[in-house]
């Protein structure tokens, strides 16, 4: 299997400029491939351009400019030209399914963040030396940079990635390792039910609370943003230094909150897959459910809208996107696979709804966000612990399906 490692490196102050000249250059190479494509298409021959016609320019480019683009790793700008390949066979799958197709945009140098080198070894060289204390990662056009390793890395290392955010690098590194032995079986199952009151609730009557990190930290950024929003727009080597300093106040504001998200999600997770064989979880379309609400032409008014409640969905979808259900699962579903545990996920409609005792469905079941009081029975909990209870017996179904 493979696992990804990411660590700080400590560059030099020349290194740090090495690294930064490293993404700018390869920042003007995808822009350039891509501008070559653009071109291509609206030529009257509507020519197709591949990632291998345009790696087999290549050599012909590092020749013309060496001072920027002969002096990296060659087998890196072949990533950064499959990177753009990807980004265009994602493109016209998306036509061909019906979705937004988002057509690949050109990069600034800011958001240009990462470079990857395919193979280890080639224009790139993990050390990690076990009696010498400091580890060290070498690139072609850099040299030697000190990372800190806070955790071993096990296995062999296939890829190589320098990322930049903010102020700070990082090394990502991906290792092929062997399936790690599955943790012991515990005979639990559980389902859980994420929320916005609560980060999530399982089947046994048991809550998560909602950290709430992006509202915690609205205040700092809201500041921050009024800060930044009183200097004018200009180029990027225009920028006074307040201006520089403005931004990068508010990247790091949105930094530390990204790290907190992962935090939580991290810990969460695991404490999941140690307790529980198998778990059931919604599975849930995030990205429709964050829609903006759409709006309401008034038939007797032309050019005037009606209420749509637009300002609440708005508070709503804040409140979903602070919540990080997305990577939350995402990081669920890679520690269980690690550790030998099942997850399923299950069609949400009515889990909220539907009486865990006799079976019945109605919207009138849930009288609030809370409290939960079936209209036939009477038998009444907290909603989002009934959510997890019909969530776990879908699961278990589903399972059961699977196997026979």
């Amino acid at each position: 299997m493979i696992r990804a490692y990411k660590f700080l490196m400590r560059p030099t102050v020349g290194q740090t400029q090495a690294l930064g000249e490293m993404l700018r250059d390869h920042c003007s190479l995808y822009n350039g491939a891509l501008q070559e494509r653009r071109d291509a298409y609206r030529h009257p021959s509507r020519t197709s351009i591949r990632y291998g016609m345009q790696s087999a320019q290549l050599k012909e480019i590092r020749a013309f400019d060496p001072e920027r683009q002969g002096r990296w790793s060659f087998s890196s700008q072949q990533a950064t030209l499959r990177r753009l390949d990807k980004a265009f066979v994602a493109f016209f799958r998306r036509v061909k399914s019906g979705e937004t197709p988002g057509y690949p945009r050109f990069r600034g140098v800011n958001w240009f963040d990462t470079v990857e080198f395919p193979k280890d070894g080639d224009g790139c060289r993990w050390d990690a030396t076990p009696h010498d204390p400091v580890t060290r990662v070498r690139f072609q056009g850099v040299g030697c940079v000190k990372v800190h390793q806070h955790r071993p890395v096990v296995g062999k290392v296939k890829t190589i990635s320098v990322k930049r955010e903010g102020r700070k690098w990082f090394v990502v590194l991906t290792a092929e390792q062997d399936r790690p032995e599955p943790l012991p079986p515990t005979g639990s199952v559980v389902g859980i039910d994420l929320g916005i009151a609560n980060f999530l609730a399982d089947s046994n009557g048991r809550f998560v609370p909602n950290p709430r990190h992006g509202r915690g930290n609205a205040d700092r950024h809201e500041a921050a943003q009024q800060s930044l929003a009183r200097f004018p727009r200009v180029r990027r080597d225009k920028r006074t230094a307040n201006h520089r300093r403005a931004v990068e106040k508010v990247a790091k504001l949105h930094g530390k909150v990204r790290r907190q998200r992962l935090d939580h999600a991290h810990k969460t997770a695991l404490t999941l897959v140690r307790e529980h064989d198998f778990i059931a979880h919604e599975n849930l379309t995030i990205r429709t459910m964050v829609r903006t609400a759409a709006p309401k032409p008034d038939p007797d008014r032309p050019g005037a809208f009606l209420p749509n409640g637009a300002a609440a969905k708005t508070g709503l979808n804040r409140s979903i996107q602070d919540a990080g259900w997305g990577v939350f699962l995402t990081i669920l579903h890679s520690k269980a696979a690690s550790a030998g545990r099942e997850v399923i996920a299950v069609d949400p409609r009515n889990t909220s709804r539907r009486c865990p005792q006799c079976g019945h469905t109605s919207a009138d079941n849930r009288t609030t966000q809370a409290k939960f009081h079936c209209v036939v029975c009477g038998h009444h909990a907290h909603a989002d612990t009934v959510g997890a209870v019909n969530v776990l017996r879908a699961g278990l179904v589903r399972r059961n399906a699977q196997q026979g």
